[in-house]
């Protein structure tokens, strides 16, 4: 019988030490560098090295959020880089990214957070500020498969963690993350506030001079935490509970002055869903002032299961918000634009986020402070060194066809140069990429 193979016949050996791998990860490390995140976290965990010897503790957090955004899911990954100190330097060993993790209690956890504000104000005046902040603060669960710290049933009958996350919409760059047990309630005020007082340290900008909204779903509905917005400058709109009462009062006024719909980019008209304010027939005296309650309504698409106020067939969804905006439709869709939070914590839980390489809840935790750099360098990457739809590429894209990519080292007197294959499909983006991130005007 004839074989038939579906590639060439060849022979795989060993033993050519001119071959390196990852080398787009490579351009996240010199991204790290040119922001100066790098230095800044070297300055912030000074403290923390005994001896004069070693690894510097702020590079080897450096390179482990490298390693996490190029794919890592375990501390022991990080010997990818390890084995190549051509292409990425003297990497630390296992032991001593544990022993920098162990390290990292509630003080050196703030002065980390506040180079990571350094940094992205640095990076912000190098062209990736929005201009429009809108921070969601949601929260996933985290399966544990085995017994660690702080590990508790979830509401889903899971088994895990809680952690609450945020993230600035406009950039996908995760602000701020909260490890919790499983168990952990929702629609309570002091976690949200913990969260949202980290999110607002990272922003270059004053929520009193410059406008800030946080957004979430109804689990941040509650009377503290939208008082302690209003607080701090922050706007909000937020998910409201279609209580009986409520449901009451919209279905007994069907002739609300209705407006249509918007699509989440504000650029057109939905062909479902009207949106109307109910303000002036609630009583919302025990919110912060100037609260206003939004409803939508839309036909419940094919399968949708129905529930008790679906009486006329429509679905009705209720927001609540301090925004003074006129344009109603406007507001809705702002609220409904919540769900691409769910895409940049998809992309987390990829990056490292739904790990838990230790059996420490503090150590896990600091786990979580890698991830956000990891996170940091993957937004500000797409941000600052990728153009058109490359922009809003998946990490797990990023590193298929960027990352990952092999070349071979030449050396030239005091030079070493990385030639990529010829035919690799994606090698003249990378290769742009490393030309906008050598050119990077950071001050």
């Amino acid at each position: 019988m004839k074989r038939t193979t579906s590639f060439p016949r060849l022979q795989i050996r060993p033993g050519d030490d001119r071959i390196v791998a990852h080398v787009g990860a490579r351009v996240l490390g010199d991204l790290a560098d040119r922001t100066g995140l790098t230095a800044d976290l070297s300055a912030a965990l000074t403290p923390l090295k005994q001896r004069r010897r070693g690894h510097d503790r702020g590079q080897v957090l450096t390179q482990l959020a490298v390693a996490i955004a190029d794919g890592a899911t375990t501390l022991s990954d990080i010997a990818v880089l390890r084995h190549q100190p051509a292409l990425f330097g003297a990497v630390a060993s296992t032991p001593t990214v544990w022993r920098t993790l162990t390290a990292l209690t509630a003080e050196p956890l703030t002065r980390i957070a506040a180079a990571r504000a350094a940094a992205r104000r640095r990076v912000w005046a190098a062209g990736l500020d929005p201009k429009f902040y809108v921070v969601d603060i949601d929260g996933t669960l985290v399966t544990a498969h085995s017994d660690k710290e702080g590990a508790a049933p979830t509401y889903k009958r899971g088994y895990g963690f809680y952690p609450l996350v945020a993230t600035l919409d406009a950039t996908g760059e995760p602000l701020a993350a909260l490890l919790r047990p499983g168990n952990a309630g929702s629609g309570t005020a002091a976690d949200p506030i913990t969260v949202l007082d980290a999110a607002l340290a990272q922003l270059p900008v004053d929520p009193h001079q410059q406008e800030v909204i946080v957004r979430t779903d109804s689990a941040g509905c509650s009377h503290d935490f939208l008082e302690y917005c209003t607080t701090q400058g922050v706007r909000f709109i937020v998910g409201h509970a279609l209580t009986e009462d409520l449901a009451a009062t919209v279905i007994g006024r069907r002739r609300l002055p209705w407006v249509p719909a918007i699509t989440a980019d504000g650029t057109a008209e939905r062909d479902v869903g009207e949106v109307a304010e109910v303000t002036p027939y609630v009583d919302l005296s025990g919110w912060p002032p100037g609260s206003r309650l939004l409803v939508r309504r839309e036909i419940p698409h094919p399968g949708a299961p129905l529930t008790f106020t679906d009486v006329h067939g429509d679905r009705d969804q209720l927001c609540l918000t301090d925004l003074p905006d006129p344009d109603i439709a406007f507001l809705e869709a702002l609220y409904r634009g919540r769900g691409r939070c769910e895409p940049v914590i998809r992309d987390l839980k990829a990056t490292g986020l739904a790990h838990r390489p230790s059996a420490d809840f503090a150590t896990n935790q600091a786990w979580l402070t890698a991830v956000g750099l990891a996170g940091d360098l993957l937004a500000w990457f797409r941000g600052l060194c990728l153009t058109g739809p490359w922009r809003h590429t998946s990490p797990a894209r990023l590193r298929y066809t960027l990352f990952h990519t092999a070349g071979r080292l030449i050396r030239s007197g005091h030079r070493v140069v990385v030639r990529l294959a010829a035919g690799w499909p994606w090698a003249a983006v990378l290769m742009a990429a490393v030309t906008r991130c050598q050119r990077l005007a950071v001050t």
